[in-house]
């Protein structure tokens, strides 16, 4: 007889309050805390999950790569989406070399996160790139 594997839907909080997502400003600084002296080190790729008043109600780290990539897997997004019942996420990433202009591999996987999320009527409304310094707004350059 094999065994069976037990999923469960766990929250761990943290000490950030819960916020009213405004625009891109508003969530680059939201987004910026999940971030530390590593920001010019490795790329790493987080959700920010909102609910239907655009209010944030959790964030997951979806992978952690090297200096110029990591890998996302867009299951484990859909998955975050579905567990929290969020009804809107904001994709966000970092760019360790400081340069905010968004690569191809950006584009493309914003657009298959799209894709999927709209399955469970779940929007992408912003994916952010973060640099020490500055951010780049998909959303705000008409890029989303």
């Amino acid at each position: 007889m094999e065994n069976v594997n037990l999923y469960e839907i766990k929250k761990n909080q943290t000490n950030f309050a819960q916020v009213t997502i405004t625009g891109s400003k508003s969530a680059e600084q939201f987004i910026r805390q999940f971030y530390s002296d590593d920001i010019e080190v490795y790329e790493s790729f987080f959700i920010l999950l909102l609910n239907a008043m655009n209010n944030t109600i959790g964030y997951a780290k979806i992978s952690q790569g090297g200096i110029v990539s990591t890998v996302v897997d867009v299951r484990i997004i859909a998955k975050y989406v579905v567990d929290s019942l969020a009804t809107s996420v904001i994709l966000a990433h970092n760019h360790p070399s400081g340069n905010l202009k968004k690569s191809d591999a950006d584009s493309q996987i914003t657009k298959r996160i799209k894709e999927c999320l709209n399955y469970f009527d779940c929007k992408v409304l912003d994916h952010i790139i973060l640099t020490k310094e500055s951010y780049y707004s998909f959303a705000d350059n008409g890029d989303i």
